[in-house]
């Protein structure tokens, strides 16, 4: 049987969380308001699979652009390219 190349591949260590931080997420990262022009911090919530980036953009620094619905715009390097990724606010934190 070949061997899957699915979206979560090899991330066992990478989305799963230690013992302490174990259970529902805080609900300000929800509620938080990001403006175009912010930087955030890509961190991804492996309990919240709607709106979840691909893992290598797991801890980027990005800017927002915009609001698509509930999710954000965010332009993140990957070498010299600039790309825009959709992200649910489940997923940034504020970078301070």
């Amino acid at each position: 049987m070949p061997i899957s190349h699915g979206y979560r591949r090899k991330t066992r260590a990478l989305m799963s969380r230690n013992s302490r931080e174990r259970g529902k997420s805080p609900i300000s990262r929800l509620l938080y308001e990001y403006r175009p022009g912010d930087r955030v911090v890509i961190s991804i919530d492996p309990s919240v699979h709607k709106g979840m980036p691909h893992h290598r953009y797991q801890g980027r620094v990005g800017v927002v652009v915009g609001k698509r619905g509930r999710a954000y715009e965010i332009e993140v390097t990957q070498g010299d390219a600039i790309k825009t990724i959709i992200v649910r606010p489940e997923h940034l934190k504020p970078l301070a």
